[in-house]
């Protein structure tokens, strides 16, 4: 195996805003404990929204503490300990100027695609925190670090007090990327955030098996390739000693790992449209070495030890191009079997963002059913 320089993990620049940066007694607290928080301007996509950035500790898949951060949108007229939903927005990216509260202030079309759905949600009288799941280290496809993340933001925001949430029902959701990161917060909770009482988790478009997500985007140019490169590039951050992908890329991959590393979805996207794995690497059966493995296995839904104990909302497009829909049926069956109140809808969608909003409307319903404490529905 080689160990050049050039073969490290290439992780994100750091983000120049020192309220991003570790403080020095991280490890002195616990995880969802509050580091510090700053108000920030309104959003013209959220109008009458009050925007409050909170930094809290957590954990990686290494056991080892961190310091995250979500932003919360609090609506007008907000009541004291009205429901709270984490909305995990699909990231999708690996340099820390994507993080939610950046892309905010930015143009960025793929939150626009969100902002019709959150709107409706702040209508009600909901908050909404956006946790940058992905890390402080941009780890895309970490979903088990994104399923801690997510639970220790929603620790985290009730402890702030001018946030008026700490009784608040709180419900999970997410769409693609972000479907991953509920999908894995809702099924970690038991154990991870045992005193969270979750209402409900809404999971749209989610990639239910990197195994399979690898096989269908890696190994044959496809224009998507450049998210498959991206979770490489993403759990090799994570899992550095387990997957060295670095190690296995010849100089083109080297240099198309070194184009996207800090970059957003459109971006990443772009840069690795109609790749495949044989063509940048040295070893195109990398994936297949069995440290490798285990690491997608880890973070693949459909093979969870875990399961939820909170009813589930599943949504996706049953014709979707870019999501193999086995895996997620596959995991809707194994949940099913477990007990768990399971309540799918397919989305005609001919393409995979837009089953995001197509299935919006029977989120909404569903979720506030369950903040009102009405029984499931399940279609197992």
């Amino acid at each position: 195996m080689t160990t050049t320089a050039a073969a490290d993990p290439i992780y994100p620049i750091p983000d120049p805003d020192p309220f991003y940066a570790a403080p020095p007694d991280l490890a002195a607290h616990r995880p969802g404990d509050v580091l510090r928080t700053q108000t920030l301007p309104p959003v013209a996509v959220f109008p009458g929204a009050t925007v409050t950035l909170v930094q809290f500790r957590s954990t990686n898949s290494q056991d080892e503490p961190i310091a995250a951060t979500t932003t919360v949108l609090t609506p007008i007229g907000h009541q004291p300990d009205a429901p709270l939903m984490s909305y995990q927005h699909f990231i999708n990216a690996l340099g820390t100027r994507c993080a939610v509260s950046h892309l905010l202030y930015s143009d960025d079309p793929n939150l626009l695609v969100t902002a019709s759905i959150l709107n409706a949600v702040l209508a009600q009288g909901w908050s909404i925190a956006l946790p940058d799941h992905l890390g402080p280290y941009f780890a895309f496809g970490a979903s088990r670090l994104g399923g801690r993340i997510v639970l220790d933001g929603v620790r985290a925001v009730k402890q702030v007090p001018k946030l008026a949430s700490q009784q608040s029902p709180i419900t999970l959701a997410g769409y693609s990327g972000g479907g991953m990161a509920t999908g894995a917060a809702a099924a970690l909770q038991p154990s991870y955030a045992p005193e969270l009482k979750l209402a409900g988790a809404a999971i749209g478009g989610a990639p239910m098996n990197l195994e399979t997500m690898v096989e269908a985007l890696g190994y044959d140019p496809h224009p998507a390739f450049g998210l498959a490169m991206a979770a490489a590039i993403g759990l090799e951050r994570e899992y550095p000693s387990q997957l060295p992908i670095s190690s296995y890329l010849n100089q083109r991959g080297l240099a198309i790992r070194d184009g996207m590393a800090n970059d957003c979805t459109n971006q990443i996207l772009a840069e690795g449209v109609g790749g495949s794995a044989g063509a940048l690497m040295t070893d195109a059966s990398s994936f297949n070495v069995r440290e490798g493995r285990e690491v997608l296995r880890e973070n693949s839904l459909e093979l969870f030890g875990e399961v939820p104990q909170t009813p589930v909302f599943e949504w996706h497009s049953p014709t979707d191009p870019l999501i193999p829909v086995q895996a997620i049926d596959n995991t809707d069956r194994r949940w099913c079997a477990a007990g768990v109140p399971v309540q799918t809808l397919h989305v005609p969608a001919p393409e995979h963002l837009s089953g995001a909003v197509m299935g919006a409307p029977e989120v909404l319903a569903w979720l506030n059913g369950r903040v009102r404490g009405e029984p499931a529905p399940s279609n197992c």
